[in-house]
């Protein structure tokens, strides 16, 4: 089992990077909350992972703390929720909204994510409740940062946030359309991939 990488962060291409580590390259998928807590290029980086086997292949999922890293192995245990589904959850919203949409029993929010439909959305807060109540337990004194919001860091703006944006959204799983529309409403001169991911992805919720 892999589940630490430290090492220089040599490719950023939400929602991937490649981390190199003694030599050799992991490439890892990571949620947009945590890929934007990453250093910039050729900065050393420690990224907590989860490993996954399959039969045609081997995947890394990245996240900056372990408490999400926690989450993210939670939300796989849920019922018709896989690695993908689960990441592209982390990337539509913070831990603590997630958590707050659970709490408040709140099926509209969540089913505006791809891939989450009623049932799915049923399932994950009936599922979540108990085991992200196991999960603070576990975690006494730390709850309070488990909780806490993600440092959002701004990087450098680059001429390409659209066309990285759009990327982005389409490897979470929404349509060329939708994920174009929503960019494009975004949109605001000046703003950097990453504030146009985010907004565009408030702006689906």
């Amino acid at each position: 089992m892999i589940g630490r990488l430290r090492g220089v962060l040599l490719e950023k291409q939400a929602p991937e990077i490649l981390i190199e580590v003694s030599g050799l390259g992991y490439e890892v998928q990571m949620p947009l909350t945590s890929f934007y807590e990453l250093p910039e290029l050729n900065q050393e980086a420690i990224v907590y992972t989860h490993f996954v086997v399959r039969e045609d292949a081997q995947l890394l999922y990245g996240f900056m703390t372990k408490q999400e890293r926690a989450l993210f192995r939670l939300l796989i245990k849920t019922n018709g929720v896989g690695p993908k589904l689960a990441l592209t959850i982390l990337s539509g919203m913070t831990s603590v909204e997630f958590v707050a949409c659970v709490e408040r029993d709140d099926i509209a929010t969540l089913v505006k994510l791809p891939g989450v439909g009623k049932k799915t959305a049923e399932r994950l807060l009936v599922e979540m409740r108990d085991k992200l109540k196991s999960l603070m337990e576990a975690s006494a004194g730390s709850e309070r940062e488990f909780m806490l919001k993600s440092n959002y860091r701004p990087a450098k703006i680059v001429n390409t946030a659209e066309d990285d944006a759009i990327a982005a959204l389409l490897a979470l799983g929404y349509k060329p359309a939708q994920a174009s529309k929503s960019v494009s409403a975004a949109y605001k001169d000046g703003m950097s991939s990453q504030e146009l991911i985010k907004a565009s992805l408030k702006s689906m919720l």
